[in-house]
C-alpha cells in the first residue's frame, strides 16, 4: 500500500535528502557535478517551502523498519491555473511496479486543469514513463512537443507533455 501526503514542516528535510539521490540520478543525463559541498544544487528546490503557488508531496511505502518515503512530486502553479512537475522521483527499488504512475495520478488528480511535463531528451525511461502517466490521466486529450533548452543550444531539445484538458480521465486514478 503506498501513500502519498502532502510536505509540511520537517518533511521537507525529507525531500532535501530525496533531491540528492534525484540529482545524482539525473547528472548522468545532464552531466551535473556536485558542488564543493559533495550536494547537488537545490536552488530550485529551495523555492517550494512556504510558496503559496507550489506543492510538495512524498509517497510513503511500508518498510521492513516502518513507514518509508520512497519518492517525491513538486508542482508549480498550484495557484496560477496551469501546473507543471517541477521534480518527480522515485527510488529504484521502488520503480516498475507502478508507485511512481500512482504517485503521478494522484497529485494530477488534486489539480485539475492542464498540466505541462517535460524530460530530456536522452532520458527515454522519463520519456516512457510520461507519456504513460499523460495516456492514464488524459486519454487522448495532450501532445508531445520539443523545445530548445534556454541558454543550451549545445544540447538536445527537451521533449514537452503538454495536456490542456480538464483533468483525470474517469477512474484512472485508482490505476
Amino acid at each position: 500500500m503506498i501513500d502519498v501526503r502532502p510536505v509540511a514542516g520537517d518533511d521537507w528535510t525529507v525531500v532535501s535528502w530525496l533531491w540528492q539521490a534525484f540529482r545524482n540520478d539525473l547528472s548522468e543525463i545532464v552531466g551535473g557535478l556536485p558542488r564543493a559541498d559533495g550536494r547537488y544544487h537545490h536552488a530550485v528546490l529551495d523555492a517550494y517551502p512556504g510558496s503559496p503557488d507550489h506543492a510538495g508531496f512524498l509517497l510513503w511505502v511500508e518498510g521492513e523498519h516502518g513507514p518509508a518515503p520512497v519518492g517525491f512530486a513538486l508542482v508549480d502553479g498550484v495557484r496560477s491555473g496551469s501546473r507543471s512537475i517541477g521534480g518527480f522521483w522515485v527510488v529504484p527499488a521502488a520503480r516498475r511496479g507502478g508507485t511512481g504512475l500512482a504517485l503521478a495520478l494522484d497529485v494530477i488528480g488534486r489539480y485539475p486543469g492542464p498540466w505541462t511535463f517535460a524530460f530530456q531528451h536522452d532520458s527515454t525511461g522519463a520519456g516512457e514513463f510520461w507519456r504513460r502517466v499523460a495516456r492514464a490521466a488524459f486519454g487522448d486529450d495532450w501532445v508531445e512537443e520539443r523545445r530548445p533548452v534556454p541558454g543550451k543550444p549545445h544540447v538536445p531539445d527537451d521533449h514537452w507533455i503538454v495536456a490542456p484538458g480538464a483533468g483525470l480521465v474517469s477512474g484512472s486514478a485508482s490505476a
